[in-house]
This record gives structure tokens, C-alpha cells and sequence, in this order.
């Protein structure tokens, strides 16, 4: 995800999802620590699995993390999230471009 290619729903969503502490944490430790699957990014961040999977998932729909299922040797189903490569360049200039292509207009 590219800033300069953003529409405003996407601005939004990405804005949204980086808005929360817990979120943050979570593409810190998928950025540096690489791929992982969430009971053990879950026990890194000292998080519950339910709560992790509520934040993977805003995450993901905001598309800042990818998520591949796997089976593991004993055939385990393990959900590996990444950080998707992402860049946003929050200038006044990239928000105006944004506004314009809101589908959530305001009432007036």
C-alpha cells in the first residue's frame, strides 16, 4: 500500500487501525521479529488469542498484514500474519486526494 494511491476509505481504514496501542505493538513485532503465527505472537506480546485475532483482523481489512494458512509436520492448522509492506506519506496535500474519492460524504 502506497500513500500516493490511498483513497479516502483507505486513508480511513489504515488511520483506524494504526489508532490503537495494541495494533501498533503488533505490526512492530511482525515488522521486526518477521512472519508468526498467533499463539506465539499472542505470548510475545502478552496478549489473549480472541483479542489478538480481533486486532490481526483490523489490521488485515486495512491491508497492513497478510495472513497464510499453513499445516505444521503433526498437522496442526497455524495461521502465520505478516506486515505487508506499506507506506503512508500523510501530507495536507495527500489528505485533500484523499477527501475527494470519500464514498462516506457528510450530511450537510
Amino acid at each position: 500500500m502506497k500513500s500516493k494511491h490511498l483513497t479516502g476509505d483507505q486513508l480511513l481504514a489504515a488511520l483506524a487501525a494504526l489508532s490503537n496501542p495494541h495494533r501498533l505493538r503488533v505490526v512492530a513485532a511482525l515488522s521486526s521479529g518477521g512472519r508468526n503465527y498467533v499463539s506465539q505472537l499472542a505470548r510475545e506480546l502478552n496478549i489473549s488469542r480472541p483479542l489478538l485475532h480481533l486486532h490481526l483482523q483490523k489490521l488485515q481489512d486495512a491491508g497492513l498484514v497478510t495472513s497464510q494458512l499453513e499445516l505444521s509436520a503433526d498437522g496442526k492448522a497455524l495461521n502465520y500474519f505478516e506486515a505487508a509492506p506499506f507506506a503512508i506519506d500523510l501530507t495536507p496535500a495527500m489528505i485533500a486526494d484523499a477527501v475527494a474519492t470519500l464514498t462516506n460524504q457528510p450530511e450537510k
